[in-house]
């Protein structure tokens, strides 16, 4: 089957649709970023979380980029408690359910199971803008496919760099637009080493 070779990018929009296709795509997709709608349907069904939880079991990596409201809800915590703690929420989602977690927002986290967080350097309140969290996602799952499945951390950091990257250096005279973003990460190159 098609998802048993696929990264797959699911939640940016969809609404309570994406519910729906998240059993099929959870049992099956190789590699697997959930964001936004996902992660909102995962946070309200104990059923989805632990099928998250045995995609780890059986090998298959997963990567979710929920902003702090989306981490809260999946902790069962308060905004104000994920906020308050970026380092130790990041961690508890990752060990929880299993996945690479990047906590997006100023000082990007991100975790990955039973290893030390890395936060990421760039990046600004830019990013908090309709849509780019979706660019991220999408950048994520394109790195991803061609990095391979033992490289889910490494392609949620570099992914989270070049937006980060993309954001400081875009266009400044004006709102931070999803197109400008997607065309200022193409140039973008990440850090080595």
């Amino acid at each position: 089957e098609l998802l048993q070779r696929a990264t797959v990018v699911c939640g940016c929009g969809g609404g309570s649709a994406v519910r729906d296709s998240l059993p099929t795509v959870l049992h099956h997709a190789a590699q697997l970023v959930l964001d936004a709608d996902a992660l909102n349907a995962v946070a309200g069904d104990a059923g989805l979380q632990r099928a998250l939880r045995a995609r780890a079991a059986r090998g298959q990596p997963t990567v979710m980029t929920p902003h702090p409201l989306e981490a809260a809800r999946l902790l069962g915590r308060q905004t104000a408690d994920v906020q308050a703690d970026r380092l130790a929420s990041a961690q508890s989602l990752a060990d929880g359910l299993q996945a690479v977690v990047v906590l997006k927002g100023s000082g990007s986290v991100i975790a990955a199971p039973g290893q030390t967080p890395a936060i990421n350097p760039t990046g600004s309140a830019r990013l908090g803008t309709g849509g780019t969290g979706d660019v991220l996602a999408g950048w994520l799952g394109g790195v991803w496919a061609q990095a391979g499945a033992a490289q889910g951390r490494e392609a949620a950091c570099a992914s989270v760099w070049s937006h980060g990257a993309a954001a400081d250096l875009g266009p400044q005279d004006r709102p931070l637009r999803a197109a400008d973003l997607i065309e200022t990460m193409a140039t973008a190159r990440a850090p080595q080493g």
